[in-house]
């Protein structure tokens, strides 16, 4: 949406300030439960003594579960979006959302307290992913609306947040490990870090309507929603936009302005004016009439290939095969290189691939070299499959040094970012403005897509190994 000049100042630039904070929330109980990897599996796979001898561990596959688990919520309600969120109201979604993201942090920094039979904890660990992530798909999906009523800077500061919340976690986790605390404490700390998040994230969004800048747009959405009702009431056979019946309102012609007020009393018969009043809006609303979806998807069909491809590479060895990595230096760095080199250096790199984008962007979106370069991407699979990946039984350690896993992870990471953020910004420029919305949603569905792909593809590579 472009700036209105009869809006006032966004002082101090709270809204934005707010918007950040608010995609920073979107994206907490993915990359909080993703970094926190390493907990999860030490309490999973922990060795058994039977009769003096250690029995075979049983393997539970967190990073694949998990990784699926997370983004089947986003497909889901993805699809669900037309239904859900005509029947309940944007504040209940996002508040209420929200609420519940953060009773499951809460549970699971209350578990960390609590001994628990391993399949048990595997099995109330998924269900919390299950339900945390399908309530942080309806968030993020209604904050995508909420944020499409404001300037379009506005989603631009609204998905840096949401860039930085892995770095923010990736963080967490590094400042938990250096507190040199016990591992529960640590643990426990780390999960509380989110619960505050969250709260922080919930009266940010509770701030934003006592703010004029914010007040002004949401006001004029409610506007715009009573123009189309009172559009539908219209005696025509075409819907008119809510553009047209604001201008029809405003009219000069008198004898057009007494027939649709449904006064007869001048020297045009009531059927000749009600012809004269809506034959132009019907010209006008057949000139702006928005394309089906699969017209929309035959001119954007690369773009969503492309985001698709990127992320299903992406999602298959990050995080289930990068880690489980292993560094051959011991020593406290043990501890410390997943934490730095598989999330922090992914999460640095992706958001400077996707920056870099603002100002160079290559190749052009009609070049057939933009698909090539996304399709080569897959060749991040092998040489991260061949790094020195722990436990394995078929594929050959290649790279075991730390700094040659570290730099693939910077080419792949940044690639990433790059690659999405290009497809992203050039699917709405294919199609007429009209259609951009559509072309926007298509997008958004093959992003999710993208990432439940990665996320099965994930089980058969990690066997493979």
């Amino acid at each position: 949406m472009s700036p209105r000049e009869d809006a006032p100042a966004d002082r101090g630039c709270f809204v934005g300030i707010i918007f950040f904070i608010l995609g920073l929330g979107t994206l907490l109980p993915w990359n909080f439960f993703m970094t926190a990897s390493m907990y999860f599996n030490n309490r999973l796979n922990t060795s058994e003594w039977s009769n003096g001898t250690v029995t075979t561990r049983k393997e539970y596959y967190f990073d694949n579960w998990m990784t699926l688990l997370s983004q089947l919520p986003l497909l889901l309600f993805t699809l669900l979006n037309s239904f859900l969120y005509g029947w309940i109201s944007e504040k209940m979604r996002i508040a209420g959302s929200l609420v519940f993201i953060l009773f499951f942090f809460i549970l699971t920094a209350v578990l960390v307290k609590i001994s628990m039979e391993e399949d048990r904890f595997f099995s109330v660990t998924m269900a919390t992913i299950w339900f945390i992530n399908s309530f942080g798909a309806v968030l993020q999906g209604s904050l995508f609306g909420l944020v499409g009523l404001l300037p379009q800077k506005y989603s631009a500061v609204f998905m840096s947040g949401q860039g930085l919340a892995g770095t923010f976690a990736a963080f967490a986790m590094i400042f938990a490990i250096a507190s040199e605390a016990d591992s529960e404490s640590a643990a426990l700390g780390y999960f509380i870090t989110p619960c505050v998040g969250t709260l922080i994230t919930l009266f940010s969004y509770m701030l934003l309507p006592k703010l004029e800048f914010a007040r002004f747009y949401l006001h004029s959405k409610s506007k715009s929603y009573e123009l189309q009702t009172s559009s539908r009431l219209l005696p025509t056979g075409d819907s008119v936009p809510p553009g047209d019946v604001e201008d029809s309102e405003k009219t000069s012609d008198p004898t057009i302005g007494s027939v649709a007020n449904g006064n007869p009393n001048k020297g045009v018969s009531e059927e000749e004016g009600v012809r004269q009043a809506f034959i132009p809006l019907q010209s006008e609303n057949t000139s702006t009439q928005k394309s089906s979806i699969l017209e929309v998807f035959k001119k954007i069909w690369l773009m969503a290939f492309c985001v698709t491809f990127v992320f299903t590479v992406t999602l298959s060895v990050f995080p289930a095969i990068t880690v489980d990595v292993k560094t051959v230096y011991g020593g406290k760095w043990e501890r410390y290189f997943i934490p730095v080199f598989c999330f922090l250096f992914f999460n640095m790199m992706d958001f400077t691939g996707r920056t870099v984008t603002v100002f160079f962007k290559w190749p052009s979106k009609d070049s057939r070299l933009f698909p090539l370069l996304v399709v080569c991407r897959v060749i991040f699979v092998p040489l991260l499959m061949m790094c020195n990946v722990q436990e394995r039984h078929y594929m050959p350690v290649l790279f075991s040094n730390d700094f040659i896993f570290a730099t693939i992870m910077v080419f792949f990471s940044v690639s990433s970012g790059y690659f999405v953020c290009l497809s992203m910004t050039y699917a709405p420029q294919l199609v007429e403005p009209k259609d951009a919305e559509t072309a926007g949603a298509l997008m958004t569905f093959f992003l999710a897509l993208g990432l439940s792909l990665g996320a099965a593809l994930s089980f058969p590579l990690r066997f493979l190994v």
